[in-house]
């Protein structure tokens, strides 16, 4: 069966770009919506046509066909750091605070592993589509994923997506079980007036907890604990080994839950037209004025729990008491969320619908069950955004801001501005821009958070977080530099388990990377990518000055037709710097400045990548650096990640990916 749904899918860079919705170009019965809708295709043929968009994004993508690059498909982002496992607590290592004002309950370390509303895709599809993911590696790791589309008519289309992690992990009560549910749906009326989205985005978020190791010095290097499950931990027991990814029980540790619905509906006002052929008349219509109203529903659950509490290790890290023995020790928040948004576009060329002016109002309400009681706030928002990206594809002009009049964020804001322009095939494309923004910090820094434990509350003033950002890209030289500036006042954080602080001076840092391709002869290429950090000034935060992935590979045929191959080394290395440690029981990183944490050698990697037409699969051996005669030789030389915790042995991991045309 033919396929003709890939191509690569543009990857969005990290550079505080958001994306509004205008979904497509001129609007025919045909598309649903899409701008190339004038072909006509017959339902029977042997192919297909498919294309999604973000909720808010203006451009159209195609499904993601590569396998040069395992982190395209890995839940971890390249630049994340774990515990240990997959799916427990991560962070990157490149300096990146948050530039959106309004509610934040302030729970991060698990959003790796989170779907949301600004990873929704809306699907339009000629043919019924799916995909079914497996990936198995060492210690019974798995993740399992099922996605399903359809058209049901020309004009409306659902999606079904659903993701297990669950991984054992090789230390003690690091066990991980992530459910991630999604449900889309988009309809679009005959006279392409209407429109509406339909999303229901739901994650069941568990991570055992042990507190890192006892000893990081002598343990490891100890012949006794060769087996390194059987390392001593700091909370947790002793727990047997389990495989059973429909055991749930968490004995120690975090688990999260997150649901958010969202019902968005558009009304335009504007032109008809119709395009003549030899065998029928297709309409045309083109927007001028559209009225949308947005429903959102959140709902989260954040919980601690230590059914087998020890008191002295909770007195000493958090100042807190226990009964000890078998009784249990433990936090929860629940929060909910309604959002009314109501905003009116106005587009300006009847031909360019992604050139518009949108104005909106929002109203939230904010409900949460805390420790301090039940507590409830209203806040009011306006918010305006310009957006230009020429019919030439040559400037693509955005330009955004938030302002929340009254309530918990009363005086937050947000702005964001930024330009693109393409300079051709021979030189490429550039991007700058400027973002800014003024935020209450995140709730669980407010002393009537149920996670926060100081005797007393802390008068906080509002963050303020200054971003300048440019980019060059030149796909001809296979090169693209990327520089950030970061500006930070009133910077909130975490000095230790659980202490509250805040930076009241100005500091700032400056963040490069380059990324570059070398052909060395007709299939093998050498792929590198640096990033560069430097912080000036008294900044409370600690940062790799280097980080560095570089792949020599083979990626070509072999000779044969069908086959797409790409195979080679991979070695990542981070320069030393003291990494941030990290809070079990509230699910945060904190700054600490007395270990050190260094690589006794990079990360190394071998894989083999391939694709024969829909299938795809990733075989790799990772961890190859931790070779070495322990008594005995083993993969016992693990590099650290954080004080406590280290990144496993020897790693083997085999991944399939199979796309099916119903």
């Amino acid at each position: 069966m033919a396929l003709g749904v890939f191509a690569q899918e543009p990857r969005l860079q990290n550079m505080g770009k958001r994306f509004q919705n205008t979904m497509g170009g001129i609007r025919t019965a045909t598309s649903g919506g899409q701008s190339d809708s004038l072909r006509h295709r017959d339902k029977f043929e042997d192919s297909i046509t498919i294309s999604f968009r973000y909720l808010d994004s203006t451009g159209t993508y195609k499904l993601d066909s590569s396998i040069k690059d395992f982190y395209r498909r890995f839940p971890l982002p390249l630049t994340y750091v774990d515990l240990g496992n997959t799916g427990t607590a991560s962070r990157t290592i490149l300096f990146s605070p948050r530039l959106h004002a309004g509610f934040d309950p302030g729970f991060h370390a698990f959003d790796a592993y989170t779907w949301d509303l600004s990873t929704v895709r809306f699907f339009s599809t000629t043919r019924p589509y799916s995909e079914l993911n497996y990936f198995l590696g060492s210690r019974v790791e798995q993740i399992i994923e099922l996605m399903h589309t359809q058209n049901i008519k020309p004009n409306w289309n659902f999606g079904f997506h659903y993701r297990l992690v669950n991984s054992p992990g090789f230390f003690q009560n690091q066990k991980s079980n992530h459910n991630n549910y999604e449900f889309t749906s988009r309809y679009q009326s005959k006279a392409l007036r209407y429109t509406a989205y339909l999303a229901l985005v739901a994650n069941k978020l568990q991570a055992g907890e042990n507190g890192g190791f006892v000893d990081t010095t002598n343990i490891l290097r100890n012949p006794i604990y060769k087996q390194r499950y059987n390392i001593p931990t700091y909370i947790g027991g002793s727990s047997a080994f389990t495989s059973n990814f429909f055991s749930n029980k968490l004995n120690t540790g975090n688990s999260y839950s997150k649901f958010q619905l969202l019902y968005r509906h558009q009304y335009d006002l504007g032109k008809k037209d119709s395009v003549v052929t030899d065998s029928t008349v297709i309409p045309l219509f083109y927007p001028r004025i559209r009225f949308e109203h947005s429903f959102e529903l959140r709902q989260e659950r954040y919980t601690y729990i230590d059914n087998s509490a020890d008191s002295a290790y909770y007195a000493k890290r958090y100042d807190t008491s226990n009964t000890g023995g078998n009784t249990s020790f433990g936090f929860y928040e629940h929060w909910q969320i309604m959002t009314n948004d109501f905003s009116v576009y106005q587009f300006p060329d009847k031909n360019n619908l992604q050139q518009f002016i949108k104005l909106g109002v929002t109203v939230q309400h904010l409900s949460g069950d805390v420790s301090s009681g039940n507590k409830t706030f209203l806040n009011t928002m306006g918010h305006a955004e310009y957006r230009n990206k020429t019919r030439n594809l040559t400037w693509d002009i955005e330009a955004y801001g938030h302002l929340y009049f009254t309530g918990f964020n009363s005086g937050d804001f947000d702005a964001h501005i930024s330009l693109q322009r393409s300079l051709g095939k021979k030189l490429g494309s550039f991007q700058v821009g400027f973002e800014n923004a003024l935020r209450t910090p995140s709730f669980n820094f407010d002393s009537r958070s149920s996670f926060y434990l100081l005797r007393s509350a802390q008068s906080l003033k509002k963050e303020n977080n200054t971003h300048l950002f440019a980019s060059y890209y030149l796909p001809s030289f296979r090169f693209r530099l990327t520089g950030h500036y970061y500006l930070s006042t009133n910077y909130t954080y975490y000095r230790d388990y659980y202490k509250v602080n805040q930076e009241s001076s100005l500091f700032n840092l400056l963040q490069l990377c380059l990324q570059k391709t070398f052909k060395l002869n007709r299939h093998l290429y050498f792929h590198s990518e640096t990033w560069f950090q430097q912080k000036l000034g008294n900044a409370p935060v600690n940062v790799p000055s280097i980080y560095t992935r570089n792949r020599i590979a083979y990626e070509g045929n072999l000779g044969f037709k069908n086959l797409d191959i790409a195979m080679g080394l991979e070695i990542k290395y981070r320069s030393p710097y003291k990494a941030d440690g990290y809070s079990p029981a509230l699910g945060q990183f904190y700054l600490q400045d007395s270990i050190l944490i260094s690589n006794a050698t990079p990360d190394l990697a071998a894989y083999v990548h391939f694709r024969i037409r829909p299938f795809k699969a990733f075989i790799r051996a990772e961890n190859l650096n931790t070779g070495e005669n322990l008594q005995g030789f083993g993969f016992t030389r693990n590099n650290l990640l954080a004080p406590g915790y280290a990144l496993p042995g020897l790693q083997i991991r085999f991944g399939i990916y199979w796309s099916f045309v119903n």
